[in-house]
């Protein structure tokens, strides 16, 4: 019997995981000795066996959805090589190069370009500055590109002739959200099923136009769910990895149909960097 104060049941969508192959660096060498972004201070002590203590649960969270996890050799001298998702960015089987802003992270660029050949990913070199998949991601069949602090336009124009794509240009108006990752989330990248969330506040209003217009559905998350770089999260489709403290947001995927899963990468943040900064997606 259906009681008439009853409340109606809210139908959820349905979501499907695809498991994914991710690239990703140990921390071993992590510190903050410079600052290149407002989240670094290097006057704040760091912890490296905590920053990896960290990492390995989200390494082992990846292993447990039965994504494919490659891992890249960390240098010594280049501490920032733990945000993976900046090496590069991948899309049948081509690797484009990341060519990074400050010259603290310069090195990383060809270390990522060998670790690509090595593993048979053709390899486009840049001529452009970009930092990878920190500022391009993948939505359906297009490309949303970020611009405004770290990657230039003109690679937005270069990613458009080597994947044959459309890309999508987004201008990033807040330092502290410096990289696209860390505004902008891709929940769902199926064609037909493209689904984000973002932080309204890190765009500028062509850009939040854009967004608007395109993905009317899309989650908006609040300041205090982004200042623990709750966006900066990796989802496949079905389950959500994110901030744990991203409470909210983690309210929201529910309510969407996800399986948020929360981690605490609370040591790596002190770099700039969270979930999605630690993941390099490899499409081949």
């Amino acid at each position: 019997m259906i009681h008439e104060d009853a409340e109606p049941r809210v139908q959820r969508p349905e979501r499907t995981a695809t498991a994914r192959s991710v690239l990703m660096c140990r921390p071993e060498h992590f510190t903050v000795v410079y600052r290149i972004n407002p989240w670094m201070d290097p006057q704040l002590p760091t912890d490296t066996s905590l920053a990896m203590s960290q990492w390995d649960a989200l390494y082992r969270t990846y292993l447990e959805l039965g994504f494919d996890v490659q891992l890249i050799d960390p240098i010594e001298g280049l501490p920032d090589m733990v945000y993976a998702a900046n090496g590069g960015f991948v899309i049948d089987n081509i690797a484009y190069g990341a060519s990074f802003t400050y010259p603290e992270r310069q090195p990383e660029g060809p270390a990522y370009m060998d670790w690509f050949r090595r593993n048979g990913f053709e390899v486009a070199e840049p001529e452009h500055i970009n930092e990878g998949e920190g500022d391009f991601l993948l939505v359906g069949d297009t490309i949303l590109a970020g611009t405004g602090f770290r990657s230039a336009s003109d690679s937005h124009l270069e990613l458009g002739r080597l994947y044959g794509r459309e890309v999508v240009s987004l201008t990033l108006i807040d330092p502290s959200f410096y990289h696209l990752d860390t505004a902008l989330a891709v929940l769902d990248g199926t064609p037909g099923r493209e689904h984000i969330a973002y932080l309204p506040s890190a765009f500028d209003e062509p850009s939040l136009g854009i967004l608007r217009a395109r993905y009317p559905d899309a989650i908006i998350v609040n300041d205090e769910d982004a200042s623990v770089l709750g966006l900066n999260s990796f989802s496949d489709g079905y389950n959500v990895v994110i901030a744990s403290r991203a409470l909210d947001f983690e309210r929201q995927l529910r309510g969407h149909g996800y399986n948020p899963i929360g981690v605490d990468l609370s040591e790596l943040l002190l770099g700039g960097g969270g979930v999605k900064c630690c993941t390099l997606e490899l499409r081949r």
